[in-house]
């Protein structure tokens, strides 16, 4: 039977920890699913850890990670993902807000053939002003940046393959972004519309603050998603465009100069021209600087540019991973 890694970060949660594990045990027991718990302890200041040392610490399926300190549900998830063993991996909040009953049904989504599966609170229970208009504009922002069209990005409860998940990179606050960035990797990606619960005990960690952190990491993931490998199709057309517009103004100037006679010398557009010269050069020498960097990040680490999906080998049916490790097939 297939193991499924639940990844449960947690920051000062010690009121919901006994209640969110026996809902994770409930589900367990009842779907006849082998689960194992990832809880991942990001610094909490209360007794989150002591209290779930106390409900769980007796069950072999549970793996808990503790930070020295606290370091964003971002490194917390990235956390979880690496400690996790299962072949499916499940990631949801610890506030109980998500509603662990929903994961069997999911993971029948995910065996239609997805590699990721995201939840959709369609009926939120958050409070109008401060979550609910910014996660919509938020959503319709990032959906149309990335063109991976979702209701709700900021859904934790995610159902994913093992393969994938790992091959995800997670900085900043790209936790959100990981439909998108699963996208880049050719993943089929579903929603589904999930259960939401309002907060019962415990104070949440966001706030409206978050939502220019969000849209700085928007930049860099647009940034990844269309030039992570090719940067100088981005700074060449900056620099082209710029140089381009900067030439032409020089050769308008030139003209009144040489032909109409005029004086442009004590002119502000010709300072202009010159600036939008320089600045297109600039450009293109950031992006032969980016290729350099670029080129270096792969080929030092030996990264692919690429991801396979399957490898059809005579009468073998393998992942795209080295032959000589027996291995499953993705997707298949």
């Amino acid at each position: 039977m297939r193991l499924i890694s639940l990844v449960i970060p947690l920051y000062n949660e010690e009121e919901n920890v006994e209640r969110l594990y026996q809902e994770l045990v409930s589900v367990a027991d009842r779907s006849k699913l082998n689960f194992e718990f990832v809880f991942v302890d990001d610094g909490s200041q209360d007794q989150t850890v002591a209290a779930l040392q106390a409900v769980a610490g007796h069950d072999p399926r549970t793996v808990l990670v503790s930070f020295r300190r606290n370091f964003g549900q971002t490194a917390a998830m990235a956390a979880g993902l690496d400690y996790a063993s299962g072949e499916v991996i499940v990631t949801l909040d610890g506030d109980l807000q998500n509603d662990p009953a929903e994961i069997p049904r999911m993971l029948q989504k995910l065996d239609e053939g997805y590699d990721l599966v995201a939840g959709w609170r369609k009926n939120r229970q958050d409070k109008l002003l401060s979550r609910k208009i910014p996660s919509k504009l938020a959503n319709w922002l990032i959906s149309r940046t990335t063109r991976v069209a979702l209701h709700d990005y900021g859904c934790t409860l995610k159902v994913m393959r093992a393969d994938l998940a790992k091959n995800i990179q997670l900085y900043g606050e790209m936790h959100r972004f990981i439909p998108a960035l699963a996208a880049e990797h050719g993943a089929r990606i579903a929603e589904v519309p999930v259960n939401h619960r309002a907060r019962v005990a415990g104070k949440s960690k966001y706030g409206i603050s978050r939502t220019f952190r969000v849209l700085l990491d928007l930049l860099t993931v647009k940034f990844f998603l269309g030039f992570s490998t090719r940067p100088l199709h981005l700074f060449g057309f900056l620099g082209f465009s710029t140089g381009g517009l900067g030439m032409t103004l020089l050769a308008y100037l030139a003209w009144e100069r040489l032909v109409m006679l005029q004086p442009i010398a004590n002119r502000p557009l010709l300072l202009v021209s010159a600036m939008l010269v320089l600045i297109g050069l600039q450009f293109l020498c950031f992006g032969l600087l980016a290729e350099i960097l670029i080129r270096t990040y792969h080929e030092s680490q030996n990264k692919k540019t690429y991801t396979v999906r399957n490898l059809f080998r005579g009468a073998s049916y393998r992942s795209g991973e080295p032959q000589e490790r027996e291995m499953k097939v993705v997707g298949g």
